[in-house]
């Protein structure tokens, strides 16, 4: 059954609600902006059930809604990584270019990307079957620190850092979305360059970052003083939320 996108929005919506922040399924008053159609659609589809004015993923909607968040953050991804599109518009545009995502042709783009664990908002990216068999065959544009080759150059393009330390410690070196970055040397430990300065990590931390790369014919300094002139301010900023 083909979906409509409102169809798809709910079961993203349910997903969000009832699987990352485990609430105990939406109120239709939530959902009402959606209308009734779609609803009706995903419970005749058995993706969703509708009890007490609360809409529910089924055993079989959830594969299908987590599909929907996948291919929403890959289009994030993507727009963010490869377009240079800007926050304000990504959201936006993602909602539209999901939709257009056939099955098959995600996994290309996660492939791509060299299967990214989170969105440029930091939520998780469900992996597919692509990130378990490791594909590799479309060229990947977006790698790990710890895969680069000496002498290779590219952009911050996230950070995957769950832990508070890790990521405290890289924005201390200035390691932001967009900072340039150079790979030095790779063993014994990871050197690399950002701005005037020089690091060494171990690998756990060179996993961490990911680069887009670049040609030499880009303009590599682009934003480097933007992104090393927010460094402390967002430290600052990240201590706060952390209540530190």
């Amino acid at each position: 059954m083909v979906l409509e996108e409102k169809a798809e929005e709910i079961l993203e919506t349910l997903w969000i609600s009832t699987v990352e922040r485990k609430r105990e399924g939406v109120s239709l008053r939530e959902l009402a902006d959606f209308g009734t159609g779609p609803i009706e659609q995903l419970r005749q589809a058995g993706y969703v059930s509708v009890a007490d004015d609360r809409v529910v993923l089924t055993d079989a909607g959830r594969p299908e809604a987590e599909n929907v968040v996948r291919r929403h953050r890959l289009a994030e991804r993507l727009l963010a990584d490869v377009l240079g599109t800007g926050d304000m518009l990504m959201h936006e545009k993602a909602c539209k270019f999901e939709h257009l995502l056939d099955r098959g042709l995600d996994e290309s783009i996660c492939i791509l990307l060299g299967h990214p664990k989170v969105c440029p908002h930091g939520s998780p990216i469900p992996p597919g079957r692509c990130c378990q068999e490791k594909q590799t065959q479309a060229q990947k544009v977006v790698f790990p620190l710890s895969q680069l080759t000496r002498g290779q150059k590219g952009k911050v393009a996230y950070i995957y850092a769950p832990e508070s330390g890790k990521l405290l410690k890289l924005m201390a070196m200035g390691i932001l979305p967009g900072a340039p970055i150079s790979l030095i040397q790779s063993f014994p430990s990871y050197v690399f360059q950002a701005g005037q300065s020089q690091f060494a990590v171990d690998q756990e931390v060179a996993d961490a970052v990911y680069v887009r790369l670049v040609s030499e014919g880009n303009n590599y300094a682009e934003n480097r003083t933007p992104a090393w002139g927010r460094s402390r301010r967002l430290e600052r900023l990240f201590r706060r939320q952390r209540g530190k």
